[in-house]
């Protein structure tokens, strides 16, 4: 089984959650599997292996301690298995709005994913809450008709960790 590591950078916890949620459904099928907590200024890169990296999205783009991440690492992680996600509030959208965003490309995101060429990148909606947004951004949520609350997808986040776990056993990656 694989040693993989995880590097996640979460701003209220829900990008997080998903990385542990991951780690622990790799665990169960038997890989060695460690997440890190991407910090302003992170210095640190994990040893040889695969690599899952996941961010928050903030304003269409990655938190700034995972885009520094990936920019300052990119050749190292072009040589190895790699898988990336990105969590925003898709699914807080009301139904026009949604599919316009699940098929809209995010231009600072493709530029890192461009630069890693991972395995995958996955979109998964995350958790939005009042206190997550400022006065305006509040005021523009409502009137755009979003909607407050736990948007994350379990299933869906099972499935690709059950995803990865099989291209690790088998050798796809």
């Amino acid at each position: 089984m694989a040693s993989v590591r995880i590097v996640v950078a979460s701003e209220h916890h829900s990008t997080q959650e998903i990385a542990d949620r991951v780690g622990t459904r790799l665990r169960e099928r038997g890989h060695d599997v460690e997440v890190h907590t991407l910090c302003s200024g992170d210095a640190w890169f994990p040893p040889v292996g695969p690599l899952l990296i996941g961010s928050a999205v903030h304003d269409g783009a990655w938190l700034p301690e995972a885009d520094h991440f990936v920019k300052k690492y990119a050749d190292e992680l072009g040589s190895r298995p790699v898988w990336m996600y990105s969590v925003g509030m898709t699914a807080a959208l009301p139904r026009p709005l949604r599919a316009l965003s699940a098929r809209a490309e995010q231009p600072r995101i493709a530029r890192l994913v461009d630069l890693v060429h991972p395995r995958e990148h996955r979109r998964f909606s995350g958790v939005i809450r009042r206190g997550h947004l400022g006065r305006k951004g509040a005021v523009l949520f409502r009137l755009l008709g979003c909607r407050y609350g736990d948007h994350r997808d379990w299933a869906e986040i099972d499935a690709w960790a059950a995803g990865i776990s099989r291209a690790l056993e088998y050798g796809l990656t």
